[in-house]
């Protein structure tokens, strides 16, 4: 083993969340990033099909995500794309039987200030072409919603993370941790290295990890989406269109690359390990998408499943620990983990440090204590 490194934050966990923490600590301490598998950002970064939708989630990641626009829209920086949104909308279906739902739907989104439209069928189906009239009741177009190029942002982080001294260690395996004279002692891939406070940013394993640590369990919750590419109808041009989504979230799709990328929008209780989906899942979606819409399924391209990890009030979770010396967790992004990653990266960073909230999540109302770790142990 070669000699001890030692810094003053060691991050567990390569995805975009520890990468854009690692990026935020970077100018102003000494950082460890620690990936047990070969390749950053492999399991749920890797699989995102993910959309800027600024009304997406609970008030909170709301916030998160209003604070991360402006540096999504320009990144301003050379490690990154000029932007990495690009126009989508989204355009959201009813039956007859959800059109109270959809009003609903329209209600809140314009009450966080988001613009949405409601459209007539006949507007609707200008849009997605294939639309059938006997399904689809009511729809709303919402126009500030982007498609993100995941890797591109993914590996901005990465570079100015690097080009601002971050150590990067990947393929760590399985990982040794110890707390000795005030530093957590962990040695990984054949090398020892060491920081007063470590950083669990390990998705979908962190309460795990947590637990390995000394902590009390988190109770997040692990859950499994699938997805699927398939062919567009043949001869039909579908790059404008918007995502299509059922009201319900019952289902989704959108264009891929010529192709349609679909979704049950399933949310299965799984436990920590490399997704992967079922023919049920991926049959599901075919089923009630092809009920809304006039799309004839005939081969998957390909399918892949992600996992999206959750507290227990899908609010966001950052801040120490509490109870264990020197562990601060940055967990629970759920299904919001790339969009708010500027925002939330930011806020840990922030708050490992001993610095409050950062403007303007603050002037919001989020505050240390409501993203504190400290607040699920009180259920």
């Amino acid at each position: 083993m070669t000699t001890g490194m030692n810094f003053d934050f060691i991050i567990a966990g390569g995805g975009i969340a520890g990468v854009s923490l690692a990026d935020a600590l970077a100018p102003r301490a000494r950082v460890c990033l620690l990936e047990s598998e070969p390749q950053l950002g492999y399991h749920s970064t890797a699989r995102s099909a993910a959309l800027f939708a600024p009304a997406y989630g609970s008030r909170l990641f709301r916030c998160f995500s209003r604070a991360s626009t402006a540096f999504l829209h320009k990144p301003d920086d050379e490690c990154f794309p000029a932007t990495v949104l690009s126009p989508r909308g989204a355009l959201h279906i009813a039956r007859g039987d959800q059109l109270q739902r959809l009003d609903a739907e329209v209600a809140d989104i314009r009450a966080s200030g988001i613009g949405i439209e409601t459209l007539s069928f006949e507007q609707a189906r200008a849009l997605v072409p294939v639309l059938r009239e006997t399904y689809v009741a009511g729809s709303a177009l919402e126009s500030e919603v982007h498609d993100i190029d995941v890797d591109g942002l993914f590996q901005g982080f990465l570079r100015r993370a690097r080009r601002s001294g971050v150590h990067v260690l990947s393929g760590t395996g399985e990982e040794a941790f110890a707390r000795r004279d005030g530093l957590w002692q962990v040695s990984a891939s054949a090398q020892a290295v060491a920081a007063p406070v470590l950083i669990v940013a390990a998705g979908a394993w962190s309460d795990q990890l947590g637990q390995r640590l000394g902590a009390r369990p988190l109770g997040l919750q692990v859950l499994r989406r699938s997805a699927a590419i398939v062919d567009a109808p043949a001869g039909v041009e579908v790059g404008a269109w918007p995502a299509v989504f059922d009201v319900e979230d019952e289902f989704y799709f959108k264009p891929d690359a010529g192709r349609l990328l679909i979704s049950p929008a399933d949310e299965e209780p799984v436990a920590p390990g490399d997704a992967y989906t079922d023919e049920i899942s991926i049959a599901t979606a075919v089923e009630r998408i092809q009920a809304a819409a006039d799309l004839e399924v005939t081969r998957v391209r390909r399918e892949w499943a992600g996992l999206r990890t959750f507290a227990a009030d899908r609010n966001p979770v950052i801040g120490y620990d509490g109870e264990v010396e020197g562990l601060f967790f940055s967990v629970a992004q759920g299904g919001y983990g790339i969009q708010t990653a500027p925002a939330y990266a930011q806020t840990a960073a922030a708050l490992a440090l001993g610095e409050p909230v950062p403007e303007p999540l603050l002037s919001e109302g989020v505050t240390a204590e409501v993203l504190s770790p400290q607040r699920l142990r009180t259920r």
